[in-house]
């Protein structure tokens, strides 16, 4: 069996699961119930053992992709030489938290007579249980050691006589419908109205959500308007329904480069999104996803220690994430390890406390008022942060080498220290050391100005110290204030990165030097995007542009960003769709059309001067105010 290419796939889900349906019906990827689970069809991380569902003319076909206008409802269009069908694939969004998801598969045929083939083929556990098949009324059910599936249809399946699965071959006529519902835990009954009733239902929410903003404001213009769209539903697919917590990709184990070792497992939440998360939700009118996310990170940080923080946690809120190799599954594309897990979270990472304490000060900035348990959270993340700013951590990259002085790191303490001075002097009667405050944002700012920035190559570096080795992350320094977009060192930051991290058609390298893992780092999404921000915050607009519309280029026929992408060949690489990357576009597209004057609203940088939190905001609310 052979694997698809990334950009081949489209996904689906609800909010507690993501599905990626291949352009030749395959679903090839499927946790359940919760993104974060045990996967029940992994045929892309092993085409012959993972196990798929799979629907598909059995004669040659072409296919194409598209989402239903402003929903996560996917259509896949068949045409062979006889005939045509669409499968739309959706699972329904209900209100019943406690309800596993469930799969539906519409099949329309258009014009026939057209042969049809279906292939049921779960695989719990990772594919470590084969589950026995049985023959129900209305279908069959997948039975292994603690799960079970159910498949209902008017399609006659049966268990497949030659190995595991079930399988059903039919002939459809032009304008004829079959349907295929797939529950796991519970059965689900044949009732192709109350199906309809879903689908539509389905539609409906998604497009609710969305807003139809028509004659409204389009903070984005009309130029990228369906791109914002798109990257937007991307998010909310990945946001999880009970908690609010955003996962970073719905896979596990996509390699960053194929035959390689760099392969992780992003169904977590990572708190360094936060910031960029609130902003390009609160920017697009997602009010309440981006509170829930900015509630959700202070909640994980109140059972923590300041110093103990782990950087990730599952999409629940715990944090055992014991990372794992399931050596049983070849890899996409036989590229080895497969892992499940995530050994960052014992991670020590700097970066996360300014992302963290920006979160909370643009959550301020859109409304949000803080109570006065959560300024006592805020308060003594400062108060680590003025300790503890200058130890080595294992930096935004999360590198596998001996920490660092990371100069993003330092940066983002400085950003830390900054914010939390400005949320402090806007309350009243606040405990806080602003003196002290004051002095070690002060500290730490001399010191990334003596020690992070490099004569030699006239550019922000990658470390302490470092004359020479550069990284992508510090394009962000004028976004959250550091320093302004017009001063030449973040001139010379963005030239430097220009000429040694990033390719002449858009993308980004993340950084030089050493991450103690073998392989290739091929360029990262997001850090192509910020390039862009960067370039539309100095002022060089028309770069920004032809930048930001080079890399997308490479999204999916979907519309579908991926973690990095393939210099040689221009595939998408790493887990699939990417949350970091999509936010990376919100946010680029959002300054970009601030810089040309193509959108509606005006953002600031993260935090800058001129943005800050207004002295008339409610900054601190009793504890039983809003219960």
């Amino acid at each position: 069996m052979k694997y698809e290419r990334l950009e081949e796939y489209g996904a689906i889900g609800d909010g507690n699961t993501v599905a990626l349906v291949g352009r030749d019906g395959s679903i090839d990827w499927c946790p359940l119930p919760h993104v974060e689970s045990p996967s029940v069809f992994a045929a892309l991380l092993d085409a012959d053992r993972g196990g798929r569902f799979a629907v598909r003319p059995r004669q040659s076909f072409e296919s194409v992709q598209r989402y239903r206008d402003r929903t996560n409802v996917l259509e896949t269009t068949f045409r062979t030489a006889g005939g045509a069908a669409t499968v739309t694939d959706f699972v329904p969004v209900t209100d019943a938290d406690d309800r596993p998801p469930a799969v539906y598969r519409k099949l329309d045929c258009e014009d026939g007579p057209l042969e049809v083939a279906i292939e049921f083929d779960p695989r719990f556990d990772y594919a470590r249980d084969v589950p026995e098949i049985e023959s129900t009324a209305d279908g069959v059910v997948a039975t292994g050691d603690d799960e079970r599936a159910v498949l209902a249809s008017d399609l006659p399946l049966e268990p497949a006589s030659d190995g595991p699965g079930a399988t059903a071959t039919a002939t459809l006529a032009g304008g004829e419908t079959r349907w295929l519902a797939l529950g796991y835990g519970e059965g689900i009954a044949f009732e192709p109205s109350r199906y309809r009733e879903a689908l539509a239902g389905t539609i409906d929410y998604w497009r609710d959500w969305v807003h139809d903003c028509d004659g409204g404001e389009r903070p984005v213009g009309d130029r990228w308007h369906d791109l914002a769209v798109r990257s937007s539903l991307v998010l909310k697919l990945l946001i999880h329904r009970e908690t609010g917590a955003v996962c970073a990709a719905p896979t596990t184990s996509l390699p960053e480069d194929v035959g390689g070792v760099r392969n992780w497992d992003y169904r977590y939440n990572w708190i360094r999104d936060a910031a960029f998360t609130v902003r390009a939700l609160a920017e697009l009118d997602h009010l309440e996803e981006a509170r829930s996310y900015f509630r959700l990170c202070l909640d994980h940080c109140r059972h923590h220690d300041p110093a103990d923080v782990p950087p990730v946690y599952d999409l629940h809120g715990g944090a055992d994430l014991e990372e794992r190799v399931l050596d049983h599954l070849e890899g996409y594309r036989r590229s080895a390890p497969v892992r499940v897990g995530n050994a960052a979270r014992k991670q020590h990472q700097l970066d996360v406390y300014g992302e963290l304490i920006l979160a909370i000060y643009e959550s301020v900035r859109y409304g949000e008022p803080i109570r006065a348990d959560d300024w006592a959270v805020v308060r003594d993340f400062v108060e680590y942060v003025c300790d503890g700013w200058d130890d080595p951590d294992a930096g935004i990259w999360e590198v596998r080498s001996d920490p660092e002085q990371f100069v993003y790191s330092k940066v983002m303490c400085w950003t830390a220290l900054d914010r939390g001075i400005e949320l402090a002097a806007a309350a009243d009667g606040v405990d806080a050391p602003l003196e002290r405050w004051r002095a070690r944002r002060e500290d730490v700012r001399a010191a990334i100005l003596e020690r992070g920035f490099s004569e030699g190559t006239n550019s922000f570096v990658r470390a302490f110290d470092d004359e020479d080795t550069l990284d992508a992350a510090n394009l962000l320094v004028p976004v959250v204030g550091f320093l302004p977009p017009d001063d030449d060192r973040v001139r010379g930051t963005i030239d430097a990165t220009l000429d040694r991290l990033a390719t002449d058609d858009g993308l980004v390298r993340r950084y030089e030097g050493d991450d103690g893992l073998p392989g290739v780092d091929s360029p990262f999404v997001v850090c192509s995007f910020w390039l862009v921000t960067a370039l539309a915050l100095a002022g060089r607009t028309d770069e920004a542009r032809d930048r930001f519309e080079s890399v997308l280029e490479y999204a999916s026929p979907l519309g579908l960003l991926s973690e990095a992408i393939d210099e040689e060949t221009g595939e998408q690489r790493g887990n699939y769709p990417q949350a970091y990357s999509h936010i990376g576009l919100l946010n680029g597209a959002l300054y970009l059309a601030d810089a040309t004057g193509s959108g509606d609203a005006s953002p600031a940088p993260l935090g800058s001067e001129a943005d800050g939190v207004d002295s008339e905001t409610e900054i601190v609310r009793r504890s039983n105010d809003d219960e």
